[in-house]
């Protein structure tokens, strides 16, 4: 069982995620990685990738400590928290459930997670990639709202999301430096604006316990969802700070 962590740094595999190699391992309780990313620094301790994640990019000898968290793992999780429907199918988001749930954080921080492309060069630091979060998903129409969701809830169990990158980005989390995570504070929630949204959720019926979403989207509503994703956004926006934290 792995003891609470307060600082987790989430990282992904943007162009400038591999500016976190320099970053004093201090400033992190644990760092979990999502699929390539494990390759930017050495000292990682989670690596989270999706079942079609090819097996000769994955790490051959981890070192001790250092775990892969698979679909038996996170599927589990990200169903705690209303399923991959609600939450959004993308590993940036998997990761943030996954490690609200294992690790119980005081702060999620993300690098490399902004789901912003352009239209020519490298979109991954490793060079040119797919844009998955970019794909026609009925799960995936409002990134940012997706992104409001999980800070939201994130809040409601007094963790904090913020956002590492100084790029353009998808994400809503509020801005912060690395150097600063430990001071970052938090501010209530509105979490009954919370409560009523997950209700909405529930009564949709949307839960897939497999994780694979995919196989049932004939179920789903575009519209409906929708209808979700601008609630989540709505009381975000309607926050103090338009994140309802301190920085």
């Amino acid at each position: 069982m792995v003891s609470p962590s307060d600082i987790v740094l989430i990282l992904g595999s943007g162009p400038r995620a591999p500016v976190a190699a320099g970053w004093p391992r201090a400033w992190f309780d644990r760092i979990v990685t999502i699929n390539n990313a494990w390759n930017i620094r050495p000292d990682w301790d989670d690596l989270i990738f999706p079942e079609d994640f090819p097996r000769d990019r994955r790490p051959v000898t981890p070192a001790p400590g250092q775990r892969l968290i698979g679909a038996d793992q996170f599927v589990p999780a990200q169903n705690k928290s209303g399923g991959f429907v609600f939450a959004g199918g993308t590993m940036a988001f998997t990761a943030g459930y996954w490690a609200l749930e294992a690790l119980r954080p005081k702060v999620m921080a993300w690098l490399g997670c902004d789901m912003v492309y352009p239209a020519s060069g490298p979109t991954h630091f490793y060079g040119t990639g797919t844009a998955d979060p970019l794909r026609a998903d009925v799960t995936l129409q409002d990134l940012g709202a997706k992104s409001a969701r999980l800070a939201l809830i994130a809040a409601t169990r007094g963790c904090h999301c913020v956002n590492l990158s100084e790029e353009p980005s998808k994400l809503l989390f509020a801005r912060l430096k690395p150097e600063n995570l430990r001071a970052a504070g938090i501010r209530p929630v509105a979490t009954g604006a919370v409560s009523d949204i997950i209700a909405a959720e529930n009564a949709l019926s949307y839960g897939v316990p497999s994780g694979r979403y995919w196989e049932e989207s004939h179920r789903f509503d575009a519209q409906a969802l929708a209808r979700i994703d601008a609630q989540w956004r709505t009381t975000w926006e309607s926050l103090p700070h338009s994140a309802g934290y301190a920085a």
